[in-house]
């Protein structure tokens, strides 16, 4: 992290932050770097149907076995005439740890729902009418989660939607918490059980991780687990939280994870 903040200054001018919302130079020169990234073309922004839409969370909520990058999407679905894409977007919120070290908000969801109880997730949902953007979302459901003022942050880029098992088309948000100790949460307890934070760097790295191979329409790809210990606590991330932290990772660190990221057969065209 250290030596990749003194490239990104000397890539980046410090003018392009504000210095009234990020007040750490090294969190200020990240800032500055992320928003310079733009993200891959998607080949899936074609004209769809409205037939077999796809199912999500009763509740809006964003989780999938699978995390697949739009950018790299099967040529099966380089026009999916038969889904109409609902969207959705996760907030990647990252803070520094006393370090230096960057680390990322993540969530159990609440063992009292009837879907997907007690998983990890970002903080996040679908779309609501009245969102201007897919940071609009983002910011709207982590408030709304776990009690996070969108005034803390700072939205410094989006990364390329993802693609769940069932074709909701989730954008990731990136923004960064600059002064972690002024975010009191407030967790809503129908929706998040526990807050946690993870090392953002954990998540290029192949410890305590295991991959399983699966088939989606007739394309082998890999589902990453990575089992986190914090606190006494065990968390497990996998499926489409995953895959989307090891993108984010590989976008802030600027560097591929140590690990085959998708099968021989669909592998993620990442520079």
């Amino acid at each position: 992290m250290r030596a990749l903040l003194r490239i990104a200054a000397m890539a980046t001018s410090p003018t392009s932050t504000n210095p009234s919302q990020i007040k750490s130079h090294r969190l200020a020169i990240l800032a500055n770097q992320l928003r310079l990234y733009k993200a891959p073309p998607s080949p899936l922004d074609a004209p769809a149907s409205d037939e077999d839409a796809p199912v999500v969370d009763a509740r809006g909520k964003v989780f999938s076995p699978m995390a697949v990058a739009e950018s790299s999407a099967p040529p099966t679905l380089a026009r999916p005439d038969r889904f109409h894409s609902k969207t959705a977007a996760v907030l990647i919120c990252l803070f520094e740890d006393s370090r230096g070290d960057l680390r990322v908000i993540l969530t159990k969801r609440s063992s009292n729902l009837s879907t997907h109880s007690g998983e990890v997730s970002l903080p996040g949902g679908k779309t609501e009418e009245g969102d201007r953007d897919e940071k609009e979302t983002a910011l709207r459901e982590a408030k709304e989660e776990i009690g996070l003022e969108p005034s803390l942050v700072s939205v410094v880029t989006t990364l390329e939607p993802f693609l769940s098992k069932h074709l909701l088309r989730v954008t990731p948000v990136i923004a960064i918490l600059d002064d972690r100790d002024a975010f009191k949460p407030v967790l809503n307890p129908s929706e998040v059980e526990e807050m946690f934070d993870a090392p953002l760097e954990m998540f290029l790295k192949d410890e305590n991780k295991m991959s399983e191979e699966r088939n989606w329409m007739g394309v082998k790809y890999l589902v990453h687990f990575f089992d986190y210990n914090t606190e006494g606590k065990r968390f497990m991330i996998w499926g489409l939280t995953a895959g989307i932290l090891i993108r984010a990772a590989s976008v802030v660190y600027q560097r591929s994870p140590s690990f085959m990221e998708q099968s021989p057969e669909y592998k993620t065209p990442y520079p």
